[in-house]
């Protein structure tokens, strides 16, 4: 091997496997966010590095990005296949869980009154005209659980509130609010993308901005993420159930205010209570729909596994691709995975795989 290549190979291992340690340009300290090594977190240092190794050179090359944050404190960030930290990732229906963030701010705000609000109470008649009675039946906490019994399913191409029936239209309220009931409210879980879509467009009418305009000023703000992209249609309404594009370490700060039950920088942003729910809301059990979890609840997936020798309780949020942002409120850990495998069956078992490694190499 040439000399010259020899050198560029080397700096690329110690890019991929000493970027944890050391600060250079392009991984610049952030401000009130702290970084420490692997040892002072109670990692196994080899055990981090062999994985960081097999992410780098093991194909397909669609891994994006990595970090671990611990008890507050940066322990891995790391990116691959030409990434870095300013890269912006589509996390997909990842961002359902954002929304419900969102909630959880516009509740303290009084902007929507509780879990127990009927959908149809959510939205003015005077603006909503066409507003099917059929929400009067179904609760917000229905529609958090994805058991609200409308007739939309995203597996079922044919049902009347699935998106390809409404998402290229320049204006789709008047649409989400017209579809009826399938089935008795809060009995089945089903997943469908209107279900975010509902709380998005209550809340859009509540405080009189996009969604997209109320999580820049409310959440990405305050946690200090500028680099922010979410669809939002001619009608000024965002897609709360996905292509939302973040960066891989503000993904985890997202993470970081559920660990730290809704405060940030000692702003209560969200009410603890209501992360308490986030976290302890388990309904219904959909293992056999989705084997890397065991239950479901206020847009979040919830499991339990053990790793080596230790069973930990978590909860995660997912999106196409293997976007993956998994959140251990007793340990305070918060994973934030990034990758472009659209479509591909092995995207989400590989997410769960890499953090996977990572518990196992906490001691």
């Amino acid at each position: 091997m040439r000399p010259f290549v020899l050198f560029l190979s080397l700096i690329s291992f110690m890019s991929s496997c000493g970027q944890t340690e050391r600060t250079d340009n392009l991984n610049k300290p952030i401000a009130k966010l702290q970084t420490t090594t692997l040892e002072n977190s109670g990692f196994v240092k080899d055990s981090i590095i062999d994985l960081l190794k097999f992410i780098e050179t093991t194909p397909p090359n669609d891994f994006r990005g990595l970090v671990v944050i611990k008890d507050n404190k940066i322990v891995i960030e790391e990116y691959f296949n030409t990434f870095w930290r300013n890269s912006v990732h589509d996390i997909r229906s990842a961002g359902k869980s954002v929304t419900a963030l969102l909630l959880g701010i516009a509740i303290k705000e009084d902007l929507i009154e509780s879990f127990d609000q009927n959908v149809y109470s959510l939205f003015s008649e005077h603006k909503n005209p066409s507003i099917n009675e059929d929400y009067k039946k179904i609760k917000l906490r229905d529609i958090l659980d994805m058991s609200s019994g409308l007739d939309a399913d995203s597996d079922n191409s044919q049902t009347v509130g699935h998106a390809g029936k409404w998402i290229a239209k320049d204006d789709w309220k008047d649409y989400l609010l017209n579809v009826p009931l399938k089935s008795k409210p809060g009995e089945k879980f089903v997943y469908a993308d209107i279900h975010p879509l509902l709380i998005g467009l209550a809340i859009e009418e509540a405080s009189g901005m996009s969604l997209k305009e109320y999580a820049q000023e409310k959440l990405f703000d305050p946690l200090g993420i500028k680099q922010v992209y979410w669809y939002t249609n001619a009608a000024n309404q965002t897609r709360a159930a996905g292509n939302l594009y973040l960066t891989t370490l503000d993904f985890a700060k997202l993470g970081m205010l559920v660990t730290n039950d809704g405060n940030w920088d000692n702003q209560q942003m969200i009410d603890t209570d209501y992360i308490e729910s986030l976290i302890n809301s388990k309904n219904p059990l959909i293992s056999d729909w989705f084997s890397l979890a065991d239950s479901y609840g206020m847009f979040w997936y919830k499991a339990s596994r053990t790793f080596g020798e230790k069973k930990l309780d978590y909860l995660f949020a997912s999106g196409n691709g293997g976007n993956h942002l998994i959140v251990i409120p007793d340990k305070e850990i918060v994973i934030a995975l990034t990758s472009s495998a659209y479509g591909q069956r092995y995207a989400h078992r590989r997410s769960y795989n890499i953090m996977s490694k990572i518990l196992q190499a906490l001691k």
